[in-house]
């Protein structure tokens, strides 16, 4: 504590001179920069995803493979259609799912017998992934695709990232995998994303570095994206999309580890259901359906926080998207199309700290939408939005990252003048545009207050050890009740003595998952965090177990275990 002081003291103090003689602070040496494919990806905005498995026909969320192939014969099956829906909200991107946990491929494909080859679909003779590769072409959509690591048919299940469960089989699998993906990389034209859910820790580098190298890789040892840590479409603000490249390499890094000052480049996507909370289609899930003004709200707080929306769609059993979803999508998107295809005013492609959009007279305005040069990287760092009302400036929102984009709603004002100030930066900052709109038949509302408090979920203490170490069970289940970002930590009472957490595991329903479900924070502190991104149905039980031991053997020590969901405002 005392050497931390110190160093605070000397930072104070350099401060302080910085102030006085006008120094100019230390900068990074260099600024993280997307990558060509990693732009033209960010600017697509927002991307559809489509979710269609066996286990649509089942009204599961996960194929327990009950469903004969035989049934499945989606005859009205059109990805025209899928591509047209995508368009009618703005999507630039379909992510198709083409193999999903349970190992079930849509393409034609000799790795398996689970697949659309023996249906009747077609005669057997059906490769969707085929046909919405041509649509995508034909609609000028771009084309992502998930191919699950994983595969229940091998015992590598859900959160496995590809690792079976019988070690004896483990080789074989690596095979038929690196086959399905060399497959979907190489004869379905370009793609622009590869989705690996939960990472992959199979090796396919060199598969990547051959068929990938114009593709965005969400996850894994190659990411290049990053998840956000929540199934709710929306970002944790302020979302810098640099990290350090350390925590990148992990494979499995999250919003948790942004870092303004990173090295690695990395955008964030924020995928959501469009049903909450269902990836896939079932009669009962279409009540669930999100109305306009939620998808909104999701809107303002992916897009409109500098990161890229991933909307799911989930065509039905006969392969169609389902009308109130058709309907929806479309409401949707011309919500956004009425609120931010015509700004009252813009400044665009100018560099500076300080710019003005002036009115000819006092006019309302309730949103400010600011964009960056985002491929120099993050310059802006701070900044404030002020109107000249009454002949006085008056705050009217502020910030701090930018990025490709951040959208300010506010309460309504009536301004002659708009000002932006950039207030902190590194470079000199890059405006995009700075656009002003005056949104009609908006209600401003400030986020709600949402606590964040720490629920005390176990105890511990050294008394209870033997030869210094213990093992604890904690079941976390009436705390974990949606999907979801968990936070949990242990405490101590003498910060001196402390405790080590040596071993850390979590149990989704039984099942240990190491991947990106449960990663420690850092390796100083006994605070981790849960990745919950399956359904939480009746009876779901999520289980800790740990492992301790005492870094003191003359001192007793104790504490507590306390979990909360991160929260997103």
């Amino acid at each position: 504590m005392i050497a931390i002081k110190l160093k605070c003291q000397i930072f104070l103090l350099f401060g302080c001179l910085v102030w006085f003689t006008g120094l100019t602070m230390a900068q990074p040496a260099k600024l993280a920069k997307p990558t060509e494919i990693q732009y033209k990806w960010h600017e697509q905005e927002r991307i559809m995803f489509v979710c269609l498995d066996p286990c649509t026909w089942q009204g599961r969320e996960y194929d327990n493979h009950s469903t004969p192939l035989s049934r499945i014969n989606p005859t009205l099956l059109n990805t025209d259609q899928w591509c047209e829906v995508a368009k009618s909200w703005g999507a630039k991107e379909i992510l198709y799912v083409a193999k999903h946990t349970g190992g079930f491929c849509w393409w034609q494909t000799q790795t398996t017998d689970y697949g659309i080859r023996n249906t009747q679909y077609k005669q057997g003779r059906g490769d969707v992934l085929k046909d919405l590769s041509l649509s995508c072409k034909k609609y000028g959509l771009n084309l992502g695709i998930y191919v699950y690591p994983g595969d229940d048919t091998w015992g590598a299940g859900t959160g496995s990232g590809g690792r079976t469960k019988d070690p004896s089989k483990q080789a074989a699998y690596n095979r038929v995998f690196r086959q399905q993906l060399t497959e979907v990389l190489s004869l379905y034209g370009n793609i622009i994303e590869v989705w690996f859910d939960g990472s992959c820790v199979i090796k396919v580098d060199d598969i990547l570095e051959k068929y990938a190298t114009n593709s965005v890789i969400f996850q894994g040892s190659k990411a290049s994206l990053r998840w956000p840590g929540t199934e709710s479409g929306k970002l944790y603000y302020p979302a810098w999309n640099t990290l350090k490249s350390t925590a990148l390499k992990t494979g499995v890094s999250t919003q948790y580890d942004d870092d303004p000052d990173g090295d690695a480049w990395t955008p964030l996507e924020a995928d959501v259901t469009l049903y909450n909370h269902n990836w896939f289609w079932a009669p009962t899930n279409e009540t669930k359906r999100r109305n306009v003004d939620e998808l909104m709200d999701i809107y303002y707080k992916s897009v409109g926080y500098g990161g890229v929306l991933l909307l799911n769609s989930t065509p039905d059993t006969t392969g169609l998207i389902p009308a109130g979803d058709v309907d929806q999508y479309l409401r949707f998107g011309k919500e956004i199309s009425r609120r931010f295809n015509k700004p009252l005013l813009s400044i665009r492609n100018k560099e500076g700290l300080s710019f003005e959009i002036s009115f000819n007279v006092p006019t309302a305005v309730n949103h400010v939408v600011l964009m960056e040069d985002y491929r120099q990287g993050h310059r802006i760092r701070e900044y404030k939005i002020e109107g000249l009302i009454d002949n006085q400036w008056k705050l009217l929102c502020k910030g701090s990252a930018v990025g490709r984009m951040k959208i300010d709603p506010f309460p309504t004002a009536i301004v002659s003048k708009v000002r932006l100030q950039v207030t902190k930066n590194i470079e000199n900052p890059l405006i995009r545009s700075f656009s002003v709109y005056q949104v009609e038949n908006f209600q401003y509302k400030a986020d709600p207050y949402t606590s964040n408090e720490w629920n005390l979920c176990g105890t511990w203490d050294t008394k209870t050890f033997i030869k210094g170490t213990s093992e604890q069970t904690i079941d976390l289940s009436r705390f974990i009740t949606h999907p979801g970002q968990y936070e949990v930590t242990f405490t101590a009472s003498v910060v001196i003595t402390g405790m080590k957490v040596t071993k850390a595991e979590i149990y989704f329903d039984g099942d240990r998952l190491t991947l990106q479900d449960f990663i420690r924070r850092d390796d100083k502190s006994n605070t981790f965090y849960i990745n919950r991104t399956a359904q939480v149905a009746e009876g779901s039980s999520s289980v800790l177990k740990v492992k301790m031991s005492s870094d003191n053997a003359v001192f007793q020590n104790k504490g507590e275990i306390k979990i909360r969901e991160r929260k997103i405002y």
